[in-house]
């Protein structure tokens, strides 16, 4: 499988471990101040991205959806409400992030519909075709290795259903675009450094943003590990992108998996 640039991108430059294994230490260092830096650094905004992403879904009706990187199950919590699918399983390799996942999904009463669980998006702990949607929000970034990622999600994916990933993209002109290098290259790490008390982290999302694989070589990558009929949408003149892309089935249609 091919390595790209984005993939050797570490929080923690001095040391030793895989990526895979920084980005767990990292998000398990910010667990607490995260949800709370998501809605102040971007001036809440990701709600809004999130809410768009999930739109991509709604036409397909998914009764069964894995979020992987679920993090602190932001995505999982607004699918609930907005697609009302029968299951969602969340899983993440942050154990603190899955903590506080779980005690926010408890206090919305949510724990029949959504279950979240440890696991690595390159190892997808689940059989072929077992979800008719899979979700990623704002974590690809961190795969140590991207196409075995998509790979893996294409392999859990059943016939006919759908992937969307919402990620973190640059603006490609205009006059917001200096100002946009200045906030995420400065500005943004340094306030995650006050909030978190880690400007590693925060460094790490100027550093893995400007190395991610995105627009059109993105939606390549996508196609290059199975998917067909892809497409993005850009938000927030070019800040995040949302992907999407089906699994083929042999009849050549896409249906609906409501019941």
């Amino acid at each position: 499988m091919t390595k790209y640039p984005h993939d050797h991108i570490v929080p923690f430059k001095d040391s030793g471990a895989g990526k895979k294994l920084q980005v767990a230490d990292m998000f398990n260092k910010i667990a607490r101040r995260y949800d709370f830096l998501n809605r102040f650094l971007s001036g809440g905004a990701d709600r809004r991205w999130r809410k768009m992403a999930i739109r991509e879904l709604e036409s397909l009706h998914p009764n069964s959806i894995l979020d992987v990187a679920t993090g602190t199950a932001d995505l999982a919590v607004m699918m609930a409400r907005v697609l009302r699918p029968e299951k969602i399983t969340g899983i993440d390799i942050s154990d603190g992030m899955l903590e506080l996942g779980k005690l926010k999904i408890a206090k919305l009463g949510l724990n029949r519909l959504i279950t979240l669980q440890e696991g690595d998006s390159e190892a997808i702990n689940f059989p072929g075709a077992s979800f008719e949607a899979v979700t990623v929000a704002f974590g690809v970034r961190n795969f140590q290795n991207l196409e075995k990622g998509l790979s893996e999600m294409f392999r859990v994916l059943k016939p006919g259903g759908k992937i969307m990933i919402l990620e973190f993209s640059r603006p490609r002109k205009g006059p917001f675009l200096p100002l946009y290098k200045i906030y995420l290259r400065y500005l943004a790490p340094r306030i995650g450094k006050i909030v978190s008390g880690n400007l590693d982290a925060y460094q790490y999302l100027n550093d893995s943003v400007n190395a991610f694989p995105e627009g059109d070589v993105f939606a390549g990558i996508l196609e290059k590990t199975g998917f067909i009929n892809t497409y993005s949408k850009k938000l927030s003149l070019g800040i995040c992108t949302i992907y999407c892309g089906t699994k083929e089935i042999s009849t050549g249609s896409y249906p609906s998996f409501s019941s």
